[in-house]
């Protein structure tokens, strides 16, 4: 008896829990991340194996640290190791400054239907597979036909090569990507705008404070802490961010300068079937980028008093 009333008791302080609601709509969120998320680590002991599709994870031989050897003395990883982290950080050069400026210009913006379309006209590319936009640049950059070397050649220069010479292709790798998602960077920053007090810029404005004061002195401090968040979880992805574009736009005459670590574990772990060696590859592509973001969120915490954790 006395265990059925206590039983009653926990059950009615459940449902009275203001919570319960929230935690029932994401639970399915948590059985996905749980199914599709940590499940399959279990299936990271490959990279330590000699692994047969035959013979299964049970069956095949454990090799330990081999595949990590094979991995370093590999020259053609060392090249994608080498470019993805050119490429990657040459795109986080211009990732952290860009949504934010894109941002600022926007939120001054005072006729809203004018804001509304730049808003629109910036955020669309997002929503374009990578297959249409390198089909676009393709379309735009090739030496046959394309705009931009008609409008070259119209001009008295030389055609460029920018989808076959290496160093051109960095730069449209780069440059693509951020036409593609450099306007979806700034939703984030928007909203960190929205929550700056406006009685703060009214205190200024009477001050005299000029509008590039208001937003030195006002708006990019209160969005430090959310510069700090999107600069770490940008760090996190830099070794793998890159392999849909990639994979898309480039050939093998770029090979020496755009193979990445993402389209050179697709071509061994799916064209030449080597398991073992491509989930090693793929366990030191996270393991460095987990290193990266903890690493990252110390050194803010300690310099900049912010941090995520």
């Amino acid at each position: 008896m006395q265990r059925d009333l206590t039983l009653r008791r926990r059950l009615r302080s459940i449902r009275q829990n203001e919570y319960l609601t929230l935690y029932l709509f994401l639970l399915p969120a948590v059985v996905l991340v749980v199914i599709f998320c940590y499940i399959p680590i279990g299936g990271l002991v490959i990279a330590f194996q000699d692994f047969n599709i035959f013979q299964g994870i049970g069956g095949s031989t454990f090799v330990g640290l081999a595949n990590f050897r094979k991995a370093f003395s590999d020259p053609y990883f060392l090249r994608a190791l080498k470019n993805t982290l050119i490429i990657n950080s040459y795109k986080l050069l211009y990732w952290i400054p860009l949504p934010l400026i894109l941002a600022l210009m926007i939120n001054e913006i005072g006729f809203m239907p004018l804001r509304k379309t730049v808003q629109t006209v910036l955020y669309m590319p997002h929503f374009l597979s990578w297959v249409i936009v390198g089909g676009i640049f393709t379309s735009l950059l090739t030496v046959n036909g394309g705009v931009v070397n008609k409008l070259l050649t119209s001009l008295g220069m030389k055609p460029i090569r920018f989808l076959t010479d290496g160093n051109w292709f960095r730069e449209v790798l780069v440059w693509s990507a951020m036409w593609k998602e450099a306007g979806w960077g700034t939703i984030v920053y928007l909203a960190a705008i929205t929550a700056v007090d406006p009685m703060l810029y009214e205190a200024a404005l009477i001050d005299g404070a000029s509008k590039w004061r208001r937003i030195w002195n006002i708006t990019i401090p209160a969005l430090a802490s959310t510069i700090v968040i999107v600069l770490m979880l940008s760090l996190g992805n830099l070794l793998g961010n890159s392999f849909e574009q990639i994979l898309v736009m480039y050939n093998s005459t770029v090979y020496d300068t755009a193979d990445v670590i993402g389209t050179y574990t697709y071509r061994i772990g799916i064209g030449q079937m080597q398991y073992s060696y491509s989930s090693a590859i793929g366990m030191f592509n996270s393991v460095v980028g987990f290193a990266l973001v903890v690493t990252t969120n110390a050194l803010c915490r300690r310099f900049l008093d912010r941090s995520i954790w």
